[in-house]
Order: C-alpha cells, then structure tokens, then sequence
C-alpha cells in the first residue's frame, strides 16, 4: 500500500463540517517550507481528493495551514479584529507509507488535532 494524507475542519463551536476553508499544504525540509498543495474543503468539511495523494507521498516532514480566520469571518462567529485564531499551523511527520489522517477540530478561541483514521 502507498501512502496518502487527507485532512477535514468540523467547527465544534456549530456543530457542523467547516465547508469553504483554505487548506495550505508544505514539504518541511530543515527551515525551507515549500508550498505543495493549496485546497479548499467541501460541504463535508473535506478536500475532494487527498491533500497529498498516492503518487505524490513521500515520507517526511510536513505543514498543513488552515485558513480559519478567513472561514470564521464568513461564519456567525462574533466579529475580531484581529482574530484569535487567524493561521493554524500544524506540523506533523510520516514516517511510513500509510494512511495518515491528520482533522482540525476548530473554534473561534481553540481547536485541536490527532492523527486519525
């Protein structure tokens, strides 16, 4: 089996998939951060297709961006200026060709992660 990465936003704060956000994806490689994938999620709160796919996986060190901010401003969430949470990045390794499942659980003052299934 190759690897793959896919990703998905649910907004616990209204209980629902975060459909509309930016998704960033970068390749990590000492302190140079290359920009490998931009995506938006669906109404599921999902990519269409995995953010890094089969034929592009390769083990090592990466960066999803999510762009809460922009998605939390077209929400009912109330207004900042700035926001609380803007950019969340979250960096993480893979280590072997697998199935890496890496959610966003979002709120306008927190959010949280772990490697899924």
């Amino acid at each position: 089996m190759t690897g793959y990465l896919t990703t998905h936003v649910l907004d616990t704060a209204r209980g629902c998939p975060a459909a509309q956000m930016t998704i960033e994806l970068f390749g990590i490689t000492g302190d140079d951060r290359t920009l490998l994938r931009s995506m938006t999620t669906n109404e599921d709160g999902r990519t269409e297709t995995p953010i890094l796919p089969r034929a592009q996986f390769a083990c090592g060190e990466y960066e999803l961006l999510f762009h809460a901010g922009a998605y939390l401003d077209r929400t009912d969430a109330a207004p900042q200026t700035p926001r609380f949470l803007g950019l969340i990045p979250i960096r993480f390794a893979m280590s072997q060709e697998a199935h890496y499942h890496v959610p966003l659980l979002l709120s306008p003052f927190g959010y949280s992660t772990y490697r899924g299934s």
